[in-house]
């Protein structure tokens, strides 16, 4: 079985996350990385054949604005779900940061590894 590697690389976008005060109601920027082990058809060249990385890149959007999030856990955890729903998806790895969560760190943030 012929197999890729999807990556989605530093995709930034703001979402409403975080338990604390002052993150609440106000939207704070996140990068989020994925990496995709996929199954595929070794002389695949149609996009019907291939998991699309922007249509996973949108659909991460709309998780990542429909709602308050208290984890970056949690976000993880639902965008590797929502990846896993493709049967072709074999093992999703997910990094959630949030760029401005701790003074001094360029980031703080969680990765999943799901099978």
């Amino acid at each position: 079985m012929a197999m890729n590697r999807i990556l989605i690389r530093n995709l930034e976008l703001l979402a409403r996350i975080g338990i604390h005060g002052h993150e609440q109601g106000m939207p704070q920027p996140v990068r989020i990385n994925v990496e995709l082990d996929v199954k595929v058809s070794p002389n695949a060249d149609r996009m019907d054949e291939v998991v699309d990385y922007e249509a996973i890149a949108n659909a991460i959007r709309d998780i990542a604005t429909e709602g308050h999030i208290n984890l970056a856990e949690t976000l993880a955890e639902k965008i590797a779900a929502m990846c896993l729903k493709d049967a072709r998806v074999l093992k999703a790895k997910i990094r959630v940061e949030k760029l401005h969560a701790l003074q001094g760190a360029e980031a703080a943030g969680v990765e999943i590894e799901r099978p």
